[in-house]
């Protein structure tokens, strides 16, 4: 004979279907997922990381010997910024957010994986302390890069319950990482890289965007352009 449930517990399941019911995602749900090598805690206030983002951890590990400044922009759960600092434990870790929403979740998380990452409030670089500029060893950013019209294409557990501000960049899909490319030259050390998640469709307009720094445009598990490689 099985253990009873008690009625607390069949409250809180009940609670929970009902939530996956309306279509809310299973990883809100279970709030804490693993990302790389550490956990974190997701809710609706970031994006939820994909595999995708996990191989883009990876490929940034693989790109860097022992930075000394990284700098994760638009950091959602802080989900890269926080790995990056359990791979590089002596690097200095910054993260910025202009979701203040999603900048309380990170620093939640830095919080709770006891790993020092500075999340800063604001757009891209626009927050990052100046003496930075022409410094920073290695920038990571999985930014939003859906057109307004893509995100109606979304399931609906990603389109209803996901930040907006996550997902769609503008009109075209490019904006935010237009800017990325525009500003990383003047904030990478010589030699540093920047290792940016890209939308599937964009792949050599992300080479172009990318030539000053040498774009390389990478392919995810499933063989789709992902990830864009560059270097001062």
């Amino acid at each position: 004979m099985g253990v009873p449930i008690t009625d607390t517990e069949l409250a809180t399941f009940e609670a929970l279907a009902a939530r996956r019911r309306a279509g809310e995602p299973l990883q809100y749900l279970e709030e804490r997922i693993p990302f790389g090598p550490i956990e974190v805690t997701v809710d609706r206030r970031g994006l939820i990381p994909r595999p995708e983002t996990e191989q883009l951890f990876a490929l940034a590990v693989d790109a860097v010997v022992e930075p000394q400044i990284i700098v994760d922009l638009g950091t959602g759960s802080g989900n890269l910024a926080l790995a990056l600092k359990h791979a590089f434990p002596d690097a200095v870790v910054y993260a910025t957010e202009i979701s203040p929403a999603a900048a309380s979740l990170a620093r939640e998380n830095s919080r709770d994986a006891n790993l020092d990452v500075t999340v800063l409030d604001g757009d891209l670089f626009d927050p990052i302390p100046e003496h930075l500029r022409g410094n920073v060893d290695l920038i990571v950013s999985n930014p939003p890069y859906l057109s307004e019209a893509e995100i109606a294409e979304l399931p609906a557990d990603v389109r209803d319950h996901e930040p907006r501000i996550a997902l769609v960049a503008g009109r075209t899909g490019d904006e935010v990482v237009a800017v990325i490319a525009s500003e990383a030259p003047r904030w990478l050390a010589p030699g540093g890289t920047i290792v940016c998640e890209i939308s599937e469709f964009r792949g050599p307009a992300m080479e172009e965007l990318f030539a000053p720094l040498g774009g390389e445009v990478r392919k995810d598990l499933a063989g789709k352009d992902r990830f864009v490689i560059g270097r001062a």
